[in-house]
């Protein structure tokens, strides 16, 4: 049965090809643990696509974000571009192209997205983010 307190964590992932699937792996450990069982295959996806954008499209750092409060799960992939991510196409309009999946997929399989540029401490960069709702 999923927690009913809230709880979130970070994972801090360098310009690395090998960041998915570290995402991957710790965010299906996390929810294994909180006892999110059911929301991981779909959030393993979106949290791959958000973190492959992320460290595909910029030079630096990024990271990984993952909160559960009220049923919700949120996944965000923070990266150091400012610039808003590229609207997705509809997913009929995906099939010839060998890349622009990642964005269409998570608006299909998570319940909402959004994204919202950052200034912290100095640091410039957006949050790309989804959520899903817990089906217990």
């Amino acid at each position: 049965m999923p927690e009913t307190e809230p709880w979130e964590y970070t994972l801090y992932i360098p310009n690395d090809v090998r960041a998915g699937t570290v995402s991957r792996r710790t965010l299906r450990l996390i929810l294994t643990m909180h006892g999110l069982i059911s929301l991981v295959d779909t959030a393993e996806l979106l949290a791959t696509e958000l973190v492959a954008n992320a460290v595909r499209h910029t030079k630096g750092p990024a990271a990984l974000r993952v909160r559960w409060a009220a049923g919700v799960l949120r996944i965000g992939a923070w990266d150091a571009d400012p610039e808003p991510p590229e609207p997705p196409l509809q997913l009929e309009e995906l099939a010839e192209l060998e890349e622009g999946r990642g964005l269409a997929l998570v608006r299909a399989c998570a319940d909402v997205w959004g994204w919202q540029p950052l200034t912290r401490h100095g640091n410039r960069g957006k949050y790309v983010w989804c959520e899903l709702t817990s089906a217990a």
